[in-house]
């Protein structure tokens, strides 16, 4: 087994962010400027572990000239990357920054079905990718036509070879790949709660609830809460996580920076409250990017005493 971070991104995209002085609904809109990336959550992820010096590779479906396009944009930034092409067409996203309140309107599409012999072909694509790698990221939205237990049974062919797996993903796919005991997962506070169906308004309701899926043999869970930081936990300690002020020029793409650096952390060996600084250190540094830009490692390295870890009462 390597030192590999694979990343699946079953319903990846191109991601066109256009920014204007102030968006005006039904209305026309001047564009001040507008970039192409790379886009899906799994993406997001490869391409942090990438700008953390990590030996990660990208994988999952591609469809069509947007799906070659995304390879390319992958190619250039140096992303390994061994995607299965499908027929139909890999969706596009759109962003819109407004410069005025300083927010980003997403316009997110559904993609391109995938038909069962193709996931039966991925299935096993995987199953081999697995036998070089040390961490599994399953993260995003699924396309149309892919059951909600595609993490699960992923997740499952993960452990067989002896992969530790992250789980970042939402309703059912969240739900269906929590049956099969990741190593860790990092739900949002509103995913969390949408998955025990109530409201969790304080940081100790937010740590019962992340223990409860420790107690199903989860081993990490990262529950992040915006501006109200995060919660960290094991099955020996838990933490309050606090960022330093920031002014947040787009929320793309935090999360998923929590999670590549989460990656990182588990190559690396770390403590539970190295994890909490450099999760929410990348969360962080990426709010503070426009657009969909990604965190680098050294502002990451250099934020971490900036970050406030709180012990919680020990689980």
């Amino acid at each position: 087994m390597g030192q590999r971070v694979l990343t699946v991104t079953l319903n990846p995209s191109l991601d066109c962010t256009i920014t204007v002085n102030a968006l005006q609904v039904a209305a026309l809109n001047r564009v001040v400027r507008a970039e192409t990336d790379p886009g899906g959550k799994g993406i997001n992820v490869a391409r942090v572990l990438r700008h953390f010096g990590a030996d990660v590779l990208a994988t999952g479906f591609v469809a069509g000239d947007t799906g070659r396009q995304l390879l390319h944009f992958l190619e250039r930034a140096q992303i390994a990357q061994d995607f299965l092409e499908i027929d139909g067409e890999t969706r596009t996203n759109w962003k819109v920054f407004d410069e005025k309140v300083r927010k980003t309107t997403e316009l997110n599409a559904r993609g391109c079905p995938v038909p069962q012999t193709s996931l039966a072909a991925f299935r096993e694509k995987f199953a081999q990718q697995c036998r070089q790698a040390k961490v599994a990221v399953f993260s995003g939205s699924l396309p149309p036509e892919v059951p909600a237990d595609i993490y699960a049974k992923l997740i499952d062919l993960a452990k067989e070879a002896g992969v530790k797996t992250i789980l970042d993903a939402d309703g059912e796919a969240l739900r269906e790949g929590l049956k099969s005991v990741p190593y860790a997962v990092k739900p949002n506070i509103h995913e969390l709660e949408a998955l025990w169906g109530k409201q969790l308004p304080t940081p100790g309701d937010v740590l019962a609830a992340a223990r409860r899926l420790l107690q199903t043999g989860i081993s990490l869970v990262i529950v992040s809460m915006g501006a109200d930081g995060a919660v960290v936990a094991d099955a020996r300690q838990a933490f309050r996580v606090l960022s330093w002020d920031i002014p947040v020029k787009s929320a793309t793409g935090a999360g998923d920076s929590m999670v590549g650096a989460l990656a990182y952390a588990l190559l690396q060996g770390e403590s539970l409250e190295q994890i909490a600084r450099l999760t929410t250190a990348a969360g962080t540094r990426t709010a503070a990017r426009p657009g969909t830009q990604l965190c680098e490692r050294a502002e990451v390295f250099s934020s971490l005493q900036l970050v406030t870890v709180e012990p919680m009462e020990n689980i």
